[in-house]
């Protein structure tokens, strides 16, 4: 290894070194999404004493759960890690980034590639509604059923990470409006921990996302100028 680079256990704990910042997380007294967007960070720092209740925490994921989905099918599981011991047996899987023991709970974002199973449930309770037609209802099952399970399994991976990305973004801004902190993470060994917590074989391991009452603020956002990253209408 060159000495201008590191380990990945290095990196990941690095930042806490190099973090100089002195504030805590602001307490939003505003949470406007505008607001909450904006001063969402990713915390690294957590109290170890503060215990999320369970109530908060379901809160969270039910925002979280209102996201948008490929074809509605809602693919994302959450693996919620709030006992100590298995914080533990985490830690090392997850290169040691003190954030798993420290934060109230780990939400291990996962991603169902059989989620397009659910579609007949997921599809009658929407024409129990009233908001779709029972013809029609099962016509998008079918369909549904005769498109997706016969996609290839790295189709149905990508969208379980496309779906796993959008509901973690929503899981954390829900948390920083109930005045919690997160970061994702993505520094870990997927094989260890699908095997280590005993994952269903068609779940997508997406991100693991600490969660709790941060100390400290993290870095402030610095972002490459809009005019860099945006193009409009076509690349010529």
């Amino acid at each position: 290894m060159s000495q201008n680079t590191m380990s990945k256990e290095e990196y990941l704990n690095k930042v806490k070194e190099i973090d100089t910042t002195k504030e805590a997380p602001k307490q939003l007294e505003d949470t406007d999404f505008l607001t909450v967007a904006k001063e969402r960070r990713s915390v690294r720092q957590y109290d170890p004493e503060f215990k999320m209740e369970e109530s908060e925490i379901r809160e969270i994921l039910e925002t979280a759960v209102l996201a948008p989905s490929s074809s509605n099918l809602q693919s994302w599981r959450f693996l919620v890690i709030e006992d100590q011991a298995e914080k533990e047996k985490l830690l090392p899987i997850a290169n040691n980034q003190q954030q798993i023991v420290d934060a109230s709970v780990v939400v291990a974002v996962l991603g169902d590639r059989e989620a397009y199973k659910n579609a007949d449930q997921i599809y009658s309770q929407i024409a129990e509604k009233g908001n779709m037609p029972e013809d029609v209802k099962n016509m998008y099952v079918n369909s549904i059923f005769d498109n997706y399970g016969n996609f290839p399994t790295e189709r149905l991976a990508k969208i379980a990470h496309i779906d796993g990305g959008i509901v973690a973004n929503q899981l954390m801004l829900a948390a920083k409006a109930k005045g919690y902190d997160t970061v994702p993470m993505g520094g870990y060994d997927e094989a260890q921990f699908l095997e280590a917590f005993n994952v269903p074989e068609n779940y997508e391991a997406v991100m693991l996302i600490s969660l709790g009452k941060g100390t400290k603020a993290g870095f402030q956002k610095t972002r490459l100028p809009l005019d860099e990253i945006v193009q409009w209408n076509r690349y010529e």
